[in-house]
């Protein structure tokens, strides 16, 4: 089997030069890509009319202490929208949230909230995180429709990162319909969507364990945006074929080409 080597430094870099500086803070990057939160669930076309947080659903940076999905940001107001479509993930008495970093910040602690209330907490201790992180939480408190703030404090900025993960929890149906949000609805519109933000820092995931046979990779069907990919599915992406590291579901602007190593490994 012909294993193809990338180089997420150099990819990254030219990914980087390419792309215009959006207007959001410099380093906003980070978000729960599955159970899908609501800036995941814009990104993949989920759910239509999201404003700018399709466009960057890392960007969501605002001062600790919020308690709204959008951080307070009054460009992602839409994140607070209780009116749109958003699907809610079928989940038992626990739940694992994982996260996509495209810039590994220190970080002082993760915070879960429901309903306002804190249900956990991790602690880093201003440790530098892989470029996925994974956190299992313990919703055996709660059942039926809920709406889980996800909040990741920087450890040396006074920034915090936002995101809103919808779930059903014990639920067997469809997941979708409205939902109590956490805080109040923003009022202030978006403004126009600015350009993706190119990650900033390389992946150092290590490789991973699983076995990989030349039948799966043959087998592989085209990367698409909007598929909720599960650890060892393969697809092919400009003719190469990549190996799941970390269930995700996939959004545009981040394929495997480019996620080398922290998503996808190069088969």
């Amino acid at each position: 089997m012909r294993r193809k080597i990338a180089y997420p430094l150099a990819t990254l870099g030219m990914v980087a030069s390419s792309l215009a500086v959006a207007s959001s803070p410099a380093l906003a990057h980070g978000y729960v890509s599955s159970p899908p939160s609501r800036q995941a669930q814009c990104a993949a076309g989920t759910v239509a009319n999201c404003g700018a947080i399709q466009f960057e659903p890392q960007s969501a940076e605002a001062p600790k202490g919020s308690k709204e999905c959008n951080g307070g940001v009054a460009a992602f107001s839409e994140l607070n929208n209780n009116s749109l479509a958003w699907k809610a993930t079928n989940v038992g008495k626990s739940a694992t949230f994982n996260w996509v970093l495209t810039a590994r910040h220190r970080t002082a602690t993760w915070v879960y909230y429901v309903d306002g209330t804190p249900i956990a907490t991790f602690d880093d201790k201003n440790s530098i995180p892989a470029a996925t992180v994974s956190h299992t939480v313990d919703l055996s408190r709660f059942s039926g429709r809920k709406t889980v703030l996800a909040v990741w404090n920087i450890g040396d900025t006074p920034m915090a990162f936002y995101n809103c993960v919808d779930v059903n929890i014990g639920g067997t149906g469809s997941g979708t319909g409205s939902t109590t949000p956490t805080t109040a609805p923003t009022t202030a519109a978006p403004t126009t969507p600015p350009a993706t933000t190119a990650p900033t820092a390389a992946p150092t995931t290590a490789a991973p364990t699983a076995t990989r046979t030349s039948s799966a990779a043959s087998s592989g069907k085209a990367w698409a945006p909007g598929v909720s990919y599960k650890v060892n599915d393969v697809v092919t992406y400009e003719g190469v074929s990549y190996q799941c590291r970390q269930a995700h579901q996939s959004i545009r602007s981040w394929e495997p080409s480019i996620w080398t190593l922290a998503l996808w490994l190069p088969l």
